[in-house]
C-alpha cells in the first residue's frame, strides 16, 4: 500500500494498498538486499494460511509483543505499510500499520470493525504477497474500529482515508480474503495473469549481506485510539 492511495480516476499506476511505497529507482544496494530478504519471508499467494480464517489471540505475553516487533521490522525492510500475521505463517488475528513515514507503529490485535461509512470508495490496492497485483476495490472511506493492544488493553480506532482501507486489508487477511476475492472479475483475470507469470518468474540471488537494519520501534505500552493521521503527500 502506498503512502498515498487516489481515486481510481486520478491515481498513478505505481500507487498500491499494503505493501509497498514508490520506490526510488534504483534502489541502494543495501536497501534492495534487505527488501528482497524481507519478502522471501513473507507468504505468497497459493499458501493455504493465506486463505485460512485466523484465530483470536487470548495470551498477551512477551512473546506476542517480540512477535510484534519481528512483523514490524519485516514490514519496514520490505519497504510496507501494513503486515497481518497470516503473512507470515503466523494463524493469529494480529496486524500493525504505519501509513505515515517516520509515524509510530499501530497494533490492532483481534480487531472488530465497529461501524463503518456508507460512502464508499474505489481504489487501487496492492499485497505483498501478490506478487504483481495491483487491482482496484471497493471500501467504506470511514471506519472504527475495536481492537486489544499487545497487552491486551482495549482501543478504539476511528480512521478514514488511507489508514482505513489499509485496516480493512489487513483485516481481511485475517478472515482468508485477498484483494482477489474483491476486485472485478474483469481486473480479476488480468491480475491471475500477472500474478502466475511473477510467481514464475526465477528468484534473483541474495545480494551480498547488507548492513542489519533500524530495530523495530518498541511496542507502546496501551495507546489511547490514535486519530487518524493525514494522508501524508506520496509514497504493499
Amino acid at each position: 500500500m502506498s503512502d498515498q492511495v487516489h481515486a481510481t480516476d486520478e491515481r498513478s499506476s505505481s500507487e498500491n494498498v499494503e505493501g509497498e511505497t514508490p520506490l526510488p529507482r534504483p534502489l541502494a544496494p543495501e536497501v534492495a538486499a534487505r527488501r528482497d530478504a524481507a519478502l522471501k519471508q513473507v507468504r505468497r499467494y497459493g499458501d493455504p494460511v493465506l486463505k485460512t480464517k485466523a484465530m483470536a489471540i487470548t495470551r498477551f505475553d512477551d512473546e506476542l509483543r517480540a512477535e510484534v516487533q519481528r512483523m514490524g521490522q519485516l514490514m519496514d525492510e520490505a519497504l510496507g505499510i501494513g503486515l497481518a500475521a497470516p503473512q507470515v505463517g503466523i494463524s493469529h488475528r494480529l496486524l500493525i500499520y504505519r501509513v505515515v513515514h517516520g509515524g509510530p507503529l499501530s497494533v490492532l490485535i483481534n480487531p472488530e470493525v465497529e461501524w463503518s461509512s456508507k460512502e464508499d470508495e474505489w481504489m487501487e490496492e496492492g499485497c505483498l504477497s501478490l506478487p504483481a497485483v495491483h487491482v482496484d476495490v471497493e471500501r467504506p472511506v470511514h471506519v472504527r474500529v475495536v481492537a486489544q493492544d499487545p497487552y491486551g488493553a482495549q482501543q478504539t480506532i476511528e480512521a478514514s482515508g488511507l489508514e482505513a482501507r489499509v485496516i480493512q486489508h489487513e483485516m481481511d487477511h485475517l478472515d482468508g480474503v485477498l484483494i482477489l476475492d474483491r476486485t472485478p472479475r474483469g481486473q480479476r483475470k488480468e491480475a491471475m495473469r500477472a500474478l502466475r507469470e511473477a510467481l514464475a518468474a526465477p528468484v534473483a540471488l541474495a545480494a551480498p549481506a547488507a548492513p542489519a537494519g533500524p530495530a523495530a520501534p518498541a511496542v507502546p505500552a496501551a495507546p489511547a485510539g490514535p486519530a487518524a493521521p493525514a494522508v501524508p503527500a506520496a509514497p504493499a
